[in-house]
């Protein structure tokens, strides 16, 4: 059975791991959390009303050991805000307790410490920084904790760049920390980001924000998706479920003048890029745009077609799970005859995990790494 309780310097505290899974295996934490918050514990301990941002916090493990300072929260993933809120709920703490702020929406400084859990994206790390620059005093002490595994040294040299010296810890149980200290004498360039490119073949100018998948470029496999969306007047209510930058529906829409397209993802980053590269392309048509946990609380029974590239890992950890998720919610969410279209790598096999909800699930086109599969 799976371990649901922390034990840590600051407390013993139950956490779950969100979506809510049967039979989950994974801890809500993992070894770079402990770490962080043995460490951090008597350092905090020693300054009176101590400012704390907390930055990439995976399901709320952080904030909860550290609710006593009410710290602020910085994250990209709507999941991962619903743990928080979740896990403070589990352990009898008042949501108060913990200011939550999405990636584009950063609170104001100075913070006695900063504490980031290493992101899986590298520029989003750096976005973060180069936009917390007024967060940070002379004093500020910003620790990154990690398992060694995620801790490139590209991680600190870019720590190095925007804040200061940096010092390695010693690996504890495969885990990392690495201390910054501010440099006052820092240069500090232009934010890189949003990355902005012409869509090949078209007029369509492209700007994406620093957590999005492929950023910088167009990839492989949303190409080959593109090239294949349907053009039928018959999808008039359109999903583009984990929409990442929104190219998918945007290309749908083009095709289809008649479909309103609804854009959802849990990365805020995500959907703030879907909305700025749709509304620069069409402008007078309207779609929506909605940072949620997949398709949870979804109308049922609304919907003519999901299109799907769904993503196999959840922060650092790979599997199909959120797809598998995703599938069984695109079935209640489906009209009579609506049809889910999905891509994704070939060695994935996706045609077995929904042919578990969908009676009929056919090959629509193929190519050497990917399929595009439709299950009605």
């Amino acid at each position: 059975m799976t371990d649901t309780y922390i034990q840590i310097t600051q407390g013993k505290f139950q956490l779950l791991r969100f979506p809510i899974e049967k039979h989950e295996r994974l801890r809500a934490w993992d070894a770079a959390d402990e770490y962080l918050l043995n460490d951090v514990a008597a350092k905090i301990d020693a300054i009176e009303n101590p400012r704390v941002l907390i930055i990439n916090d995976s399901f709320g493990a952080l904030a909860v050991a550290l609710h006593a300072v009410k710290p602020c929260c910085i994250s990209d993933s709507f999941i991962s805000q619903l743990a928080t809120s979740e896990n403070l709920a589990l352990n009898q703490l008042e949501s108060e307790t913990v200011q939550l702020f999405n990636s584009l929406d950063l609170p104001s400084g100075p913070f006695d410490f900063i504490l980031i859990k290493a992101p899986k994206t590298l520029a989003f790390l750096e976005d973060i920084l180069t936009r917390l620059q007024g967060a940070l005093s002379p004093d500020t002490q910003v620790i990154i904790a990690g398992m060694v595994k995620n801790m490139p040294a590209s991680v600190w040299q870019t720590l190095e760049r925007l804040v200061g010296k940096t010092v390695p810890s010693k690996a504890v149980k495969k885990a990392r920390l690495i201390y910054a200290t501010p440099d006052a004498q820092r240069i500090v360039p232009t934010n890189a980001y949003p990355v902005c490119y012409q869509l090949e073949n078209t007029e369509y100018r492209i700007c994406n924000h620093a957590n999005v998948f492929s950023h910088q470029r167009l990839d492989i496999g949303t190409r080959f998706f593109l090239d294949n969306l349907p053009e039928d007047n018959k999808y008039q209510q359109v999903v583009d479920l984990g929409c990442g930058n929104g190219l998918v529906g945007l290309i749908f829409a083009a095709k289809n003048p008649k479909a309103h397209i609804q854009f959802i993802d849990e990365s805020f980053m995500a959907v703030a890029s879907a909305q700025q590269n749709f509304e620069h392309a069409f402008d007078d048509r309207s779609a929506s745009f909605i940072t949620r946990d997949a398709l949870t609380n979804f109308e049922p029974d609304s919907v003519d077609l999901v299109l799907c590239n769904p993503p196999f890992h959840q922060q650092n950890t790979i599997g199909n799970h959120i797809a598998v998720r995703m599938f069984k919610q695109a079935k209640s969410v489906l009209r009579t005859g609506g049809e889910l279209w999905v891509i994704g790598n070939r060695h994935l096999g996706y045609q077995a995990s929904l042919q578990k909800y969908f009676s009929k699930v056919e090959l629509l086109a193929s190519n050497a790494k990917f399929i595009i599969v439709k299950a009605f």
